[in-house]
């Protein structure tokens, strides 16, 4: 594990850092000892995340982190998922500074850092790598769909959302979380550079693989993940929602990935499609998304409550009338685990376990 600081800009607390917020909450590839962020630089990362302190102190500049920290970092890494995936103008300094203090940059944007003129020079300069982890496989690697995943006997339940950032990858990890300590081999397959970062060891970048190959690599991930780990359970980290007009996915996880469930993510406080406020495009109720998941042939077993913009009485509220009308478990995982989630999990679909 290298250890790693994390860029976040100024957007620790906002969704736009959902990698950051990954890799605070675990990653077995990297050891993260700081975060880089200009206006909660000197708290810790956790009471900004969450409000539960991780030892991870926040600092405003790379020149503050080589200044106060003890650690020895290795690589910054880009935590911030902005907009179209374009590096901002005034992030550029602190890369570059990162540059200069020896460390290697590791980004999943898709502006390659790679093939920028000034990043390349300084990184040569001073003998660091810069990682574009979100660069486009060849063709020659990629696989079309076989159906061969028609074979596969282990269950798939695929974590889906209403919208983005809404906590796919959060509430899948804290389901592996859960199984494993109840000694049932769980993996999830990654399908974003977060996933990666984090360590899992089987999955793919969804949003840069062309679509004639995004059906193929599912079934390629999961049939690797079959052969090489054997786990009793997979989960599909889902991208994106299935209405969500600037970038519609899900279908490819329930028919491609042969999903035998779904586990679907909702933002019970959020009104309008992330990113979309300005054209007054809302989110869908979550038992139309329901119905629209039945209609692909598969069935949500169970929910997860996102509590953005939302206080926990009302969550607590809602998930009680959603599992009174839906008779499904309805879990808020921030606040209470996913243990009723995966007791269903258990009875379902681990009867042998």
């Amino acid at each position: 594990m290298k250890k790693a600081v994390i860029f976040t800009h100024n957007l620790l607390a906002e969704n736009f850092a959902k990698t950051a917020h990954g890799l605070l909450r675990g990653s077995s590839r990297f050891d993260v000892v700081g975060v880089i962020d200009s206006i909660h630089g000197g708290r810790d990362a956790g009471e900004v995340l969450d409000g539960n302190r991780l030892g991870i102190p926040t600092f405003k500049s790379i020149f503050d982190y080589f200044k106060y920290s003890n650690s020895d970092a290795e690589v910054c890494i880009v935590g911030v998922a902005f907009p179209g995936g374009v590096l901002p103008e005034e992030c550029r300094g602190e890369l570059i500074s990162a540059l200069r203090h020896g460390l290697s940059i590791i980004s999943g944007l898709h502006h390659y850092l790679s093939e920028d003129p000034e990043f390349n020079k300084i990184a040569k300069e001073n003998n660091v790598e810069l990682n574009d982890i979100r660069k486009t496989r060849p063709i020659s690697d990629l696989h079309f769909w076989s159906g061969k995943i028609l074979d596969v006997k282990t269950p798939i339940l695929a974590i889906l959302g209403t919208d983005c950032a809404v906590g796919k990858r959060t509430t899948a990890r804290f389901i592996m979380e859960s199984c494993q300590n109840k000694d049932i081999k769980t993996e999830i397959i990654y399908t974003g550079q977060t996933g990666w970062m984090q360590g899992y060891k089987h999955g793919f970048i969804f949003d840069s693989t062309p679509n004639d190959f995004v059906s193929g690599e599912l079934e390629r991930a999961i049939l690797e993940c079959v052969e090489q780990s054997n786990p009793d359970l997979i989960l599909l980290e889902g991208q994106s929602s299935m209405r969500n007009p600037s970038g519609p996915a899900g279908s490819e996880f329930i028919l491609s990935g042969n999903a035998t469930g779904v586990i679907l993510v909702h933002p019970l406080g959020r009104e309008y499609f992330v990113d979309l406020e300005k054209f007054k495009y809302k989110l869908p109720e979550i038992e139309k998304e329901i119905m629209l998941i039945e209609a692909y042939g598969n069935k949500v077993i169970a929910i997860a409550l996102n509590q953005e913009n939302s206080n926990l009485d009302i969550l607590k509220e809602n998930q009680k009338q959603l599992e009174n009308s839906l008779k499904i478990p309805v879990s808020i995982p921030l606040n209470e685990g996913v243990e009723k989630i995966v007791e269903l999990i258990k009875e379902e679909y681990l009867f042998e376990q």
